[in-house]
């Protein structure tokens, strides 16, 4: 298994696969309940490319830093700056004081691939003090099935550490270090109250560097992210917090902290610039994503206590159906599950799905954004064409 993530087109990125239906639409490959989507919702999909920052490849000292990406386009747009909460002061925080309070939280996570195969860096941060640590799922899926794991803290000494457990859908894992004193926790915000402006610091280790500092701001809200996930799937990144802090391969599992060094999110992607052969570039270009403090620390806690991270379904498997100007018109529903969300609130194959708990069906990216933020038994109002006529109905969420 590689440290670095294989490049592939994302789903309904390619080309239109026939199958046209109504007048000058068709629907695009790419079925699937919360895959990640299609389309450029941004409008910079085919300029930038979003890839996972986790992975840098053993060989630093030879130059050989990780950080593949992957072809996806960002959808959602950026909320409006949040009024609540005091963290969004004017100015930038204290660096220095950051730096020496927050840094003892945070880890470097070194893994090596079963059978001794090549190895990766990326970062994490104290959550308990007895010992467990938060970093994401593609920090250490490369170690998963027989492979290793150690942890080096700030002042340098290193500790072997043991997978508790991980969630690929939210890209987060849990560690466990044993037999280490004086662990120091780092406190988590409340990150809904982060605000768009707000400064903000990253540390982590960047190309294998262990205890890097940066700053920046919160440049955007709510941005949902498709980045890859295990088994050549895709998850979403749901609400994650925008940011012009560098980070860079390595970074990810590391911390986004505001001024009062609490935790405000768990860096986990950047925005990366393609080169003449639409290969991603390496580095940060002032376009990064956390995932909010407030789900770390909820999926965190479900992971300690061995309980199931239970996740909402709709029961249904769609399509975007493109208009011949390459417009999203809606999702095309191809297969309900019997029994599932989906048929009890009266949706069948051949739906066109046009907005779905108040947004635009644009991609496959806002059925997962929606599974992935909302709980099961929640009830979202669906709009869709069946026939030519519209029609609404209320989709009471299932557990998956």
């Amino acid at each position: 298994m590689s440290d670095r993530i294989p490049e592939r087109e994302a789903p309904g990125m390619g080309p239109g696969s026939g199958g046209g239906r109504g007048d000058g639409v068709r629907v695009r490959k790419g079925p699937g309940e919360g895959s990640g989507g299609a389309g450029d919702g941004a409008g910079i999909g085919r300029r930038l490319r979003w890839a996972l920052i986790g992975t840098v490849v053993a060989a630093l000292v030879l130059g050989a830093a990780g950080g593949a990406a992957t072809a996806l386009a960002l959808h959602g747009s950026p909320s409006a700056a949040r009024s609540t909460g005091t963290s969004g002061a004017v100015g930038a925080c204290d660096s220095v004081h950051i730096a020496r309070t927050v840094l003892p939280s945070v880890v470097t996570v070194s893994v090596q691939q079963p059978g001794g195969g090549s190895g990766g860096v990326g970062s994490g941060e104290v959550f308990r003090k007895d010992g467990y640590i938060v970093t994401n799922n593609h920090v250490i899926s490369p170690a998963v099935g027989g492979g290793s794991i150690s942890v080096t803290f700030s002042d340098g000494t290193t500790e072997p550490a043991e997978l508790t457990g991980r969630d690929p859908r939210s890209d987060l894992a849990v560690l466990k270090v044993q037999q280490r004193a004086g662990l120091v926790v780092l406190p988590f915000a409340d990150s809904d109250d982060v605000v768009v402006g707000q400064p903000v610091v990253a540390l982590g280790a960047p190309l294998g560097l262990s205890s890097t500092v940066t700053a920046g701001i919160v440049s955007a809200l709510d941005r949902n992210v498709p980045v890859p996930s295990d088994g050549g799937q895709t998850t979403v990144l749901v609400g994650a917090i925008q940011t012009d802090a560098a980070i860079n391969p390595g970074n990810s599992g590391g911390a986004l902290v505001d001024c009062n060094g609490k935790l405000v999110g768990v860096n986990t992607a950047i925005a990366t610039v393609p080169n003449e052969a639409g290969q991603a570039g390496g580095g940060s270009v002032g376009i990064g994503f956390a995932v909010p403090a407030n789900l770390a620390g909820h999926v965190a806690k479900q992971i300690i206590a061995g309980e199931p991270i239970g996740y909402a379904y709709l029961g249904l498997q769609a399509a975007p159906v493109v208009s011949q100007s390459g417009q999203t018109v809606g999702l095309f529903v191809q297969s309900v599950t019997a029994g599932g969300p989906a048929e009890q609130a009266g949706l069948q194959v051949g739906d066109i799905i046009t907005r779905i708990h108040g947004h635009q069906a644009s991609d496959l990216s806002v059925l997962s954004a929606l599974v992935t933020a909302m709980n099961p038994g929640d009830r979202v109002q669906v709009e869709y064409v069946r026939d030519g006529d519209r029609h609404t109905t209320t989709l009471t969420l299932g557990e998956q």
